[in-house]
């Protein structure tokens, strides 16, 4: 492609909507008050590429109590009823992401570690188990929390902040 059809790509949508429904739809792709608030201010992006380098510097000048909110706005991994109900506006982004809960050899048995491994990683950091769920199986993602159970709360937050990261590029890449 060359160099004049890519600057043809359309502005980003967040920037033409009205203040009211941008506010909408970055708070779909992530949770937290002031990275929804410090994104507004920088409007218009002009180009994909750019909100999605703005999300990412605007999300890691965050505190990690501005992370914990945005880890609030998600259902637990394989909690599929209370992503309906809790989430009626971003279940639509989640159930795509969690797609690999579906494929385990025995679902249920995933599903309920899972469950137990929720409960226990959110007694030990005080919030849920976050991870790109995008293209990974339940097994995976089992693996994954069993393992970062087994990390300090500082590296987790900091390994929980950057699977949020990758959950908003991919989520603010969907919005046009």
């Amino acid at each position: 492609m060359s160099a004049a059809c890519e600057s043809m790509e359309p502005p980003p949508r967040v920037d033409a909507a009205s203040p009211d429904v941008a506010r909408a739809l970055l708070q779909a792709c992530c949770g937290s008050t002031r990275w929804v608030e410090r994104m507004l201010a920088l409007r218009p992006f002009g180009a994909t590429d750019v909100l999605l380098s703005a999300a990412r510097r605007e999300w890691f000048a965050l505190t990690p109590e501005d992370w914990k909110e945005a880890f609030a706005h998600h259902p637990k991994i394989g909690d599929r009823e209370a992503l309906r109900a809790r989430f009626p506006v971003t279940h639509h982004f989640s159930e795509r992401e969690q797609a690999g809960m579906g494929t385990a050899p025995d679902p249920d048995q995933i599903i309920e570690a899972l469950a137990q491994g929720n409960a226990a990683f959110e007694r030990r950091f005080g919030y849920i188990f976050i991870v790109c769920a995008t293209g990974k199986s339940a097994k995976e993602m089992l693996d994954l929390l069993t393992a970062r159970l087994q990390n300090d709360p500082v590296t987790e937050v900091r390994i929980a902040a950057e699977e949020q990261a990758k959950i908003t590029e991919l989520r603010l890449k969907q919005l046009n």
